[in-house]
């Protein structure tokens, strides 16, 4: 039988191409990998990987192991993240979020969560990229736009609507005197900055930064006119709509991600249902009479 050490290393190596690369990922040494495969290779009795310079592409009994080791590895992965509940405290729950929403929609309900559920605490992430859920980063997750991972329990649970403000002095100048607030351009594919650049046309941003509360801060002082959720803009005193812009700001749904085993725990289900709840009220999803419980 081959060892199943082995068989994750392989696993690992399969997925990164490299004796290297799979070394990194486990946090071992190149040669311990090494020591590994060749080790699996004597038990099959087969070649499972072509030695190059620089990489290891696996030979056709190499891929036929690798897909058979999938729905281990997967397995394995799942027996892992139980391990990491029973190990955390019982009502503790890791969300992450974008961080705008974080700030300006679920920290401002966490008090009468709190009330409502005082054995569950929440420990909430404003995260700009995607919390990989499947390497314990968080245990429950919302984002932006339909996520494309597998094995997941996925539910729209709202829908961002933009806006465009400005100070009320910049928001009375004319159209061709605006001047235009947005995100890096490594950001330049967001939708709300892509609906930004429509409008600013040929027109250079006079400022950009990675953050919603930069650019809202920009904003409030006169520096020109932003993109953002209604959920940050109509609150803000500072600020102003711009009403009638064409062609007509987009919208975004959230989703909400989580995995099966974890979502199965009570602390778990109790947060999933409040984001539900909370982020739906702020940013009612299409067809809200549907059920908000995740």
């Amino acid at each position: 039988m081959a060892d199943w050490n082995d068989l994750r290393v392989f696993a690992a190596l399969a997925r990164a191409g490299s004796l290297s690369a799979a070394a990194r990922e486990l946090g071992v040494d190149h040669a311990t990998v090494g020591r590994r495969v060749a080790a699996l290779e004597r038990a099959l009795a087969l070649r499972l990987i072509d030695r190059l310079p620089r990489r290891a592409p696996l030979t056709p009994h190499g891929v036929a192991v690798a897909a058979a080791l999938a729905p281990m590895e997967g397995a394995a992965i799942s027996v892992e993240r139980l391990a990491r509940l029973a190990r955390a405290p019982a009502a503790s729950v890791r969300v992450s979020a974008p961080p705008a929403l974080a700030a300006y929609v679920i920290a401002p309900r966490l008090a009468a969560f709190g009330r409502a559920h005082p054995d569950v605490t929440i420990a909430l992430a404003g995260a700009s990229g995607a919390a990989a859920l499947d390497r314990g980063e968080a245990d429950v997750a919302v984002r932006m736009g339909k996520p494309e991972e597998t094995g997941l329990v996925v539910k729209r649970i709202g829908r961002a609507r933009f806006a465009l403000y400005a100070a009320p002095e910049v928001a009375r100048a004319p159209r061709d005197a605006w001047r235009f607030i947005g995100f890096d351009a490594a950001l330049d594919h967001v939708t709300s900055q892509r609906w930004l650049k429509t409008l600013a046309g040929k027109h250079e941003l006079a400022f950009r930064a990675s953050d919603l509360f930069s650019q809202a801060q920009a904003a409030r002082a006169g520096l020109g006119v932003v993109v953002l959720p209604r959920f940050v803009g109509d609150g803000d005193p500072g600020l102003v709509e711009i009403v009638n812009v064409a062609p007509p700001p987009p919208t975004q749904d959230f989703w909400l991600l989580v995995y099966p085993d974890v979502r199965r725990a009570p602390a778990t289900r109790a947060v999933t249902t409040f984001l539900a709840e909370t982020i739906a009220r702020a940013c009612p999803p299409p067809g809200r009479g549907a059920s908000s419980r995740a």
